[in-house]
């Protein structure tokens, strides 16, 4: 069973990244500047919403309802036809209460959805913008740091010329 469910969450993974976002997003050649990245960086770990806040990605709301309408399908067509039925036997009134929960669950479970969609390709974009302008620090450990250093940064009002040689001097400096 643990087999199984990581080879759906590989695959899930995999089918995400290469055929769901290139379908639903337009994502654009040029790098982030270090602002953009700085400040995106500093939402996505302050856990706000990124919508439209982040440069780089344009996302087809048509699209995204058309990929979530064949997945929540898919999702939804193994229990009807599995209690098909039980379910050809209830009364009207219970499925019409039952439709209106269902169509709830669809556009609650789409926004969930959507954001999860935006959020993972914030990260790309970010860590891709992360590699030009901090190559020698891994994302992963020093994201987080960068963030409370940027916000410091801010506070300090240290001009955004500066800025990288500021954030990589607290960097460094930390390391020792």
């Amino acid at each position: 069973m643990l087999r199984l469910t990581s080879w759906i969450s590989t695959n899930a993974t995999a089918l995400m990244q290469e055929k769901i976002i290139p379908y639903v997003f337009t994502l654009s050649d040029s790098p982030m500047l270090l602002r953009e990245l700085l400040h995106t960086n500093k939402m996505y770990q302050d856990g706000l919403k990124l919508e439209g806040n982040v440069p780089g990605f344009r996302m087809s709301i048509g699209k995204s309802y058309i990929v979530f309408i064949v997945l929540w399908h898919a999702i939804i067509i193994i229990p009807a036809i599995l209690f098909h039925a039980k379910l050809a036997k209830l009364d009207c009134h219970l499925l019409m209460i039952m439709a209106i929960l269902f169509t709830g669950m669809f556009f609650a479970t789409y926004s969930i959805f959507k954001e999860y969609l935006i959020d993972t390709v914030a990260l790309k974009i970010v860590k891709k913008g992360w590699g030009n302008h901090f190559p020698h620090f891994d994302y992963d450990r020093h994201a987080k740091e960068v963030a409370v250093i940027y916000a410091d940064a801010l506070e300090k009002e240290i001009p955004h010329k500066n800025m990288q040689l500021y954030i990589l001097e607290k960097l460094v400096e930390e390391k020792k």
